[in-house]
């Protein structure tokens, strides 16, 4: 599936993915290949990436690394998956 993360200034990440989790209001939720469609808002916490991503340089500081996975914090945001393209809008 294909993940973009933007934010009001730019496009953090365009990229092929396996899966992502992200800090959906109710709890973290995880995505993956063929998923049903989702449209959520997302509070306070990490969108998690496998590291199998090829990290533009302009944004490689903005991500770490954590058990495995590649982890953007974020203050909040929405997220819509539909037809494999998750587009998370972060602030």
């Amino acid at each position: 599936m294909h993940l973009e993360i933007v934010n009001p200034e730019q496009v953090l990440l365009s990229e092929d993915v396996s899966s992502v989790s992200v800090p959906g209001i109710n709890g973290e939720f995880q995505m993956l290949d063929n998923h049903a469609p989702v449209v959520s808002v997302l509070k306070k916490g990490s969108i998690k990436v496998d590291q199998s991503v090829n990290l533009p340089k302009h944004v490689k500081d903005k991500f770490y690394q954590s058990d495995g996975k590649y982890c953007f914090d974020i203050s909040g945001g929405v997220i819509e998956l539909n037809d494999n393209k998750v587009i998370i809008l972060v602030d």
